[in-house]
């Protein structure tokens, strides 16, 4: 392949919503590093639920070919002349934004200030499994929730982390241990239940049944302070049920039915996250992220948070990513499914 080309990985029809996008390899033009951008050679990446509602968002009519793939880790191959963080041959990780092709290809061209410098203790591999769901932990618990970074100043709070193995829950309950804080997680299956244990959550419940009479069984009376990481309609009588009066709430998913009375009574703040709203707004605070995943890379470094890299797959390759959305379209996920390249011949 020439220097003006590069491999990609996408499709051009939506296809069926149950099912794995049919991705297809494809020759496009490379793209070069300008203004605050890098471009970065992909060593490895890992596959979101987001890809597949970017997915499902296309019509049938649209015959442009889509990229998907935000998370993302490698090496910086050219920088642009507004950059100032990073240079050639750094190694960086990254969770990307929305409103540009993904990172399923080569090259993929990023800006600076949502970039962070790859933990040197762990693989790319390894790496490209943290920056979206920490990304998007610390946004939630800093940014939506307000909780201090202080651990002395979380002592005897509580927070419910309702989904607490998945991608987002496995680096959440980290964090959320880390500023102090006493986790409850949920999860329903015995293997969930051990790998939200594992990764730091004090106590489990089980988010099929009662929420109030499960933590009065373990001597809790409520929450301070709510992460919900799955369908929150489903969830809001029981949340509205144990959340304390002026506690807090933050989903990473939208409502689409009515907030409960209870939140108002209470006076609790609804917030949501979506860590792609920096990016796509191009706000003042942008550089946020790039400061989130430096204290990330340092946190793991000092062997206070760890990957949450389940299932390794490789080549990047039409085959493999398939194997890896049609995991992820289970909705039994643990942990976070990395697919490591370079793209094959």
């Amino acid at each position: 392949m020439n220097q003006e080309k590069m491999a990609a990985l996408g499709f051009y029809k939506p296809g069926l919503k149950t099912e794995a996008p049919d991705f297809e390899k494809v020759e496009i033009e490379r793209p070069k590093a300008s203004g605050k951008n890098l471009l970065v050679e992909i060593r490895a990446i890992s596959v979101n639920p987001t890809d597949l509602r970017t997915r499902d968002g296309k019509s049938e009519d649209d015959q442009s070919f889509t990229i998907v793939g935000r998370d993302a880790a490698g090496v910086v191959l050219e920088v642009g002349e507004d950059c100032s963080l990073f240079e050639v041959g750094d190694e960086v990780f990254y969770a990307g934004t929305s409103n540009v092709p993904g990172s399923l290809s080569d090259v993929h061209l990023v800006d600076e200030r949502i970039v962070g410098r790859k933990p040197k203790s762990i693989g790319f591999p390894e790496a490209a499994a943290l920056p979206l769901t920490s990304v998007t932990a610390c946004e939630a618990l800093f940014d939506r929730l307000g909780v201090s970074k202080e651990a002395a100043d979380n002592k005897d709070k509580v927070i419910l982390i309702i989904g607490a193995a998945g991608g987002v829950g496995s680096i959440a309950t980290q964090i959320a241990k880390l500023a102090g804080l006493k986790v409850v997680g949920t999860a329903s299956r015995t293997e969930s239940r051990e790998w939200a244990l594992d990764h730091g959550a004090d106590h489990i419940i089980n988010h099929h049944e009662d929420f109030k009479t499960q933590l009065e069984a373990l001597g809790i009376q409520g929450a301070h302070y709510i992460f919900c990481l799955t369908n929150v309609d489903d969830h809001m009588e029981s949340m509205a049920e144990i959340i304390f009066p002026q506690g807090k709430i933050c989903s990473i998913l939208p409502a689409f039915k009515p907030l409960h009375l209870a939140l108002f009574s209470k006076s609790v703040t609804f917030a949501y996250e979506l860590m792609y709203t920096r990016s796509v707004f191009q706000t003042e605070d942008l550089i946020a992220q790039h400061h989130i995943l430096t204290q990330l890379a340092d946190w793991v470094e000092e062997g206070k948070v760890r990957s949450t890299m389940t299932k390794h797959l490789s080549p990047l390759s039409p085959e493999t990513l398939k194997e890896a959305y049609e995991n992820l379209l289970t909705g039994r996920t643990i942990g976070k499914i990395v697919v490591e390249g370079p793209i094959r011949p």
